[in-house]
């Protein structure tokens, strides 16, 4: 049977001279989501209501600069994990378990290392960041020009010829388009994807060593997602101590895509996580 339906709650934050936009849905132990560059608040769980039928408060935004929140006089990977402790300590969490996917999985991360005692548990979706500055910083500069000056058409020409296979293909532009359409402050987004990929969320891959929280490491094949290799999620799974990595069977479409079936993998986790903790 469907669970209740569990109404958002708009909130606005302020992080210095930024203002983040984000709803809160649902009560009981907190759930902070955390999106991918170029991405909103809708694709981390795309939208997916489980997690707070289950029972969960579940927390997202819209990173500096995209979506409904503002533009930002600087961006990076510091400027993000400050605004997700913001996030939290204006709406009263104490600890959460973390969600990020892609850059918000380089955020969480980097969340979970410098303040350990606000994460309870984390999951990294589709992880890409190798604890350095892009290795083609040209890459995202090509990106940002393409969606300046050609909006969404101009981005995904900047993109190019998708390498995956020809049955994902327009599910993958349909994506790319709905989420590009959904931000007020394209130049920002811009902005972002020069400046975001030039900073560093840890320091290399082995500073992933010293995450204490319990893990769920969410990988893609690199036939359909390419850009957010297997092989790095793996390396994430490998250097976390308490790291379990799940991906989808071969054949089937990335994981990360579903959010209901991500979501039944999170709840899955938190309760073998103990979050909720059991009363005393």
């Amino acid at each position: 049977m469907p669970g209740p339906t569990v109404t958002a709650r708009p909130f606005r934050v302020h992080a210095g001279a930024v203002e983040l936009a984000g709803e809160d849905r649902g009560a009981g132990p907190a759930v902070l989501l955390l999106h991918g560059l170029t991405a909103t608040r809708r694709y981390v769980v795309h939208g997916a209501g489980t997690l707070p039928k289950a029972g969960y408060r579940v927390i997202s935004y819209d990173a500096r600069g995209h979506g409904e929140s503002s533009d930002a006089p600087e961006y990076s990977y510091d400027s993000l994990v400050s605004d997700a402790v913001t996030v939290l300590d204006e709406l009263g969490v104490e600890r959460a378990a973390v969600v990020g996917q892609s850059m918000g999985a380089a955020t969480a991360a980097a969340l979970a290392l410098r303040h350990a005692e606000r994460v309870a548990a984390l999951a990294l979706i589709t992880p890409a960041h190798e604890g350095r500055p892009a290795r083609r910083p040209d890459y995202w500069d090509r990106l940002a020009d393409g969606f300046q000056e050609g909006g969404v058409e101009g981005f995904l020409a900047a993109l190019g010829p998708f390498s995956m296979p020809e049955r994902w293909r327009d599910a993958a532009r349909t994506v790319i388009r709905q989420r590009m359409e959904r931000h007020l402050h394209p130049d920002a987004v811009a902005e972002a994807l020069r400046a975001v990929q030039r900073t560093s969320a840890f320091d290399g891959l082995d500073a992933l060593r010293g995450i204490a929280a319990p893990t769920l490491v969410v990988g893609s094949r690199d036939e359909v997602d390419a850009d957010h290799p297997l092989a790095m999620a793996e390396e994430y799974a490998a250097r976390i101590p308490r790291a379990t990595l799940v991906v989808e069977k071969l054949g089937e479409s990335p994981l990360a895509w579903r959010g209901g079936a991500v979501s039944r993998e999170l709840l899955d986790f938190f309760q073998r996580s103990g979050w909720p903790p059991e009363p005393a």
